[in-house]
């Protein structure tokens, strides 16, 4: 298979052996996965990061080949796709959780939110899209629908990420090494203060930006939920730094992202402190992930002590 380097890359530097048998493996999974699910025309997407996907024809139907190597991010992705049940997201067709394989619904024309051009109008779209697929743990488990107490056990939680950032400490001795004192101090705070809480947690996306917003006809939808609970204002987090790496190259992205601030308060009711504190609680988190991915850091770092200091309100 021609596969891109990159992706190939990817995979090998973040799963090890098990990313370079995953590769070895491909083609034999993908002509099983083809003759179980009738699939025909199978073609690699444009661009692969850390999962093959690939659109193909299910009969007339146009539907996403996905699989990845054996990951708890991937389980708890089916798991929260087969709780969204197509309201805001891709519908999930079917799946096999032991060979971590997904039949997705193709969205047409599947446009990402990135290209809508209008920033102010994106984030409109963004805030409604996440209302319909927050979950709330609370109903979940009252409700004791089929299936979905067992789920429950699947997902990821919010928790469990940002206790990761006591490696952080551990790795420069209790310092912060090359990530602002300061504000790491400020992340560490806040994140406790907000699990403190008796909020009441969500099954979300948590990965939730522009890139994963896509055009269907059946309006905008998510794709690639990582289904995490947690506050829901976490979500906001991931779709503040977006687009990735560019965000802080335009040059009025000051003024963007307080409008942004301004629009995902009057939509979530959030309060615009607390969507300024998560933004930055998840540029931290991220920078420590590339950081001990040895990949880019900078970007988010960068973000973080813009917003750290952003100015609310007219």
């Amino acid at each position: 298979m021609n596969l891109p380097s990159e992706f190939i890359r990817n995979i090998e530097g973040v799963f090890g052996e098990a990313g370079r048998q995953f590769l070895a493996n491909l083609p034999a999974s993908i002509n099983e996965a083809s003759q179980r699910w009738g699939l025909t025309d199978v073609q690699p997407v444009p661009t692969l990061s850390y999962n093959f996907a690939a659109f193909a024809k299910r009969g007339e139907e146009q539907v996403v080949l996905k699989m990845g190597v054996p990951d708890r991010e991937l389980k708890s992705e089916m798991a929260a796709l087969r709780l969204f049940n197509g309201e805001g997201a891709c519908r999930l067709i079917d799946c096999d959780e032991e060979k971590y394989w997904m039949l997705l619904e193709r969205l047409q024309p599947g446009v990402m939110l990135l290209t809508l051009g209008d920033d102010e109008e994106a984030t409109h779209i963004a805030a409604q899209v996440a209302q319909k697929i927050w979950k709330p743990l609370e109903s979940l488990e009252q409700a004791g629908a089929q299936h979905a107490v067992p789920l429950l056990q699947s997902f990821i939680r919010l928790s469990d990420w940002f206790d990761g950032l006591k490696r952080l400490r551990a790795r420069f001795d209790g310092g912060t090494g090359p990530f602002h004192e300061k504000l790491v101090a400020r992340v560490e705070r806040s994140v406790k203060d907000f699990f403190a809480e008796n909020h009441k947690p969500v099954l979300m996306h948590g990965d939730f930006h522009h890139y994963n917003i896509l055009s269907s006809e059946r309006g905008w939808r998510v794709i690639d939920p990582k289904g995490v609970i947690g506050p829901a204002c976490y979500e906001v987090g991931p779709f503040l730094i977006n687009p990735w790496g560019d965000l802080l190259k335009i040059k009025d992205h000051v003024r963007m992202t307080r409008r942004r601030i301004d629009i995902l308060h009057e939509h979530l009711g959030f309060e615009r402190e607390r969507i300024r504190e998560w933004g930055l609680a998840h540029s931290i988190l991220s920078s420590w992930w590339s950081f001990t991915d040895n990949g880019e850091w900078r970007y988010t770092a960068n973000f973080a002590e813009m917003i750290a200091d952003l100015p609310l309100g007219s």
